[in-house]
């Protein structure tokens, strides 16, 4: 294997791990929250943190996941679940930990997801959706696992947008020559920025149709949206 390559693959596995990890601790903290036992916050970390990676692998045919096939990627979900299960009843106030962390997981999965896809040799067009998909999965998964309206469909959040940004500048810069380091960091930045500051000030995108508005929660009216 020549020297680059190595560089290359070694930073991508240490991106994927740092990523893992911070899904698995928003999976734990949402299995906290719902109050699951010990098992079912390892299990839920797990989902959130190894979904997104599996569906990547599988669809860009690179042979069996590197979820199961690399042991050292058990290790994040396993710590997440510990460190939620140890420090969770001092931080429990603090509601917008698991944001944050799923904020960190989108950022660094979009830019892995994309990176993979374009390495396989996959078009720009396709890797990003690839990008996109592995940094939303997991989070579909989760939510879905835990009885809760997926992130992903919230008329109130933003999520994948965030997503198709930092893809899109991943596979743009690549394209150009310029993918490295410091402009992996910046765009894992701008896309957590973008995810955390929507988050907290409320940005929306327009609902499907025209004219719609969105149901109004705390006068307890009807959650669909009218016309």
């Amino acid at each position: 294997m020549e020297p680059h390559l190595f560089t290359f693959d070694l930073a991508l596995v240490w991106l994927d791990l740092a990523g893992v990890f911070f899904f698995a601790v928003s999976g734990s903290l949402l299995a906290a929250k719902k109050q699951f036992d010990i098992i079912g916050s390892l299990l839920l970390a797990s989902l959130v943190a190894l979904g997104g990676g599996v569906i990547r692998d599988i669809i860009i045919n690179a042979g069996p996941p590197a979820a199961f096939t690399n042991p050292v990627y058990l290790l994040p979900p396993l710590l997440a679940a510990m460190l939620v299960y140890f420090l969770f009843s001092s931080i429990q106030r603090f509601t917008s930990l698991l944001t944050l962390f799923d904020a960190g997981g989108l950022a660094l999965f979009c830019i892995t997801g994309t990176l993979k896809a374009l390495a396989a040799g996959m078009n720009p067009v396709a890797a990003i959706l690839l990008g996109v998909t592995t940094a939303v999965g997991g989070g579909l998964l989760r939510d879905i696992t835990a009885n809760e309206i997926p992130t992903l469909f919230n008329a109130r959040d933003l999520y994948a947008l965030p997503a198709i940004t930092g893809a899109a500048l991943t596979a743009l810069l690549w394209n150009m020559g310029a993918f490295n380091g410091l402009t992996a960091a910046l765009i894992a930045v701008l896309v957590f920025g973008f995810r955390v500051v929507a988050w907290r000030r409320g940005w929306r995108v327009p609902l499907a149709v025209r004219g719609w508005h969105r149901a109004g929660v705390s006068s307890g009216a009807d959650s669909r949206v009218r016309d």
